[in-house]
């Protein structure tokens, strides 16, 4: 994608139904409300998915950022929520075992309800956004600088741009998600979720969320890792013991790297805390918990070709917003 090159770009992590505080990130960093639209004279938006789910606000967040892509004022990618949408509103392909492409149980409700909820009085509207997240891209290559929600592969990506060259997926793609091991399935849960790995000795987890599991997520660009502890890239910190446990060479092997001398890579997904910064000085990640009363940040990205401290922008978020 051949993005404008005498225009700044400001990428802005996972939202999750945060309006007023992105309306306050958008003030912040000179957006003014123009026609109905947030608009900024030299600069643009490019969102990193993960609009919905969890937040007080998905409705309205929603219309501002479609608002915002149709005016040309911004662009935006697709997130696993967004994903996770489609395929939970999606009957699963015929044969495949499955009513719909995400399979609608207890877990899989919880993380949709607030906005099935949100958007109970307004089915039409839903729809159209449905729809609406099929023009999102998985991925945005603008050659010096990279987006994607939570993981670059070129492995995937490459036969993914030879299918879809604008890295838009259809109903025929996502259906055959469903499917473990295809390549779809995997293509998007590399993206989407990231890389993992399962904890050693049958050992499990339970985050914050109450959900248990046997795998971690794991950083995709460690160049020497050692111990199971030097590559978990998640809040939920692994049990000790599996922590100091070291790395088969095998395992060293198989880990995705993306290496220090490729374009600037901007990803959301991972939950992180603290006062934002890059993770070196090609990968930055712009997902800061805003809906756990985290931060909702963006980087102000210009000329630059490698990740500056002091481009990063955030409002912190002291309290959940209020429903209207």
């Amino acid at each position: 994608m051949h993005l404008d090159p005498a225009r700044g770009y400001d990428l802005i992590g996972d939202i999750h139904g945060c309006a007023k505080t992105l309306e306050r990130l958008l003030s912040t960093l000179g957006y003014r409300q123009q026609a109905g639209v947030w608009r900024h004279p030299q600069r643009m938006v490019i969102f990193l998915g993960d609009l919905v789910d969890r937040g007080p606000r998905i409705r309205e967040a929603l219309h501002l950022v479609r608002d915002m892509v149709v005016a040309g004022q911004a662009l935006c990618i697709m997130g696993n929520h967004e994903f996770n949408a489609l395929g939970w509103s999606t009957p699963a392909a015929p044969g495949s075992g499955r009513q719909f492409v995400r399979e609608h149980t207890p877990r899989h409700a919880k993380l949709i309800k607030e906005t099935l909820e949100q958007f109970d009085a307004y089915p039409d509207e839903w729809r159209e956004f449905l729809g609406w997240f099929y023009e999102l891209p998985l991925f945005i290559d603008a050659e010096r600088f990279r987006v994607v929600h939570a993981c670059w592969d070129d492995s995937l990506i490459e036969p993914l741009r030879a299918q879809f060259a604008d890295g838009c997926i259809d109903e025929h793609f996502l259906q055959a998600a469903a499917v473990h091991g295809s390549f779809a399935n995997t293509a998007l849960d590399r993206l989407l979720r990231g890389t993992d790995m399962r904890l050693p000795h049958g050992m499990t987890l339970t985050s914050d969320d109450g959900f248990t599991r046997a795998h971690f997520r794991t950083k995709f660009w460690e160049e020497d890792p050692q111990t199971y502890g030097d590559i978990v890239f998640q809040p939920d910190a692994l049990p000790a013991l599996a922590a100091q446990m070291p790395l088969s060479e095998s395992q060293k092997t198989e880990l995705l790297k993306y290496r220090a001398d490729q374009p600037l890579l901007f990803v959301g997904h991972y939950w992180r805390s603290g006062k934002p910064a890059p993770i070196r000085n090609n990968l930055a990640c712009l997902d800061y918990s805003a809906v756990l009363n985290g931060k909702l940040v963006a980087y102000r990205l210009d000329q630059e070709t490698r990740l500056e401290a002091n481009k990063f922008v955030w409002v912190d978020v002291d309290r959940p917003e209020a429903r209207p």
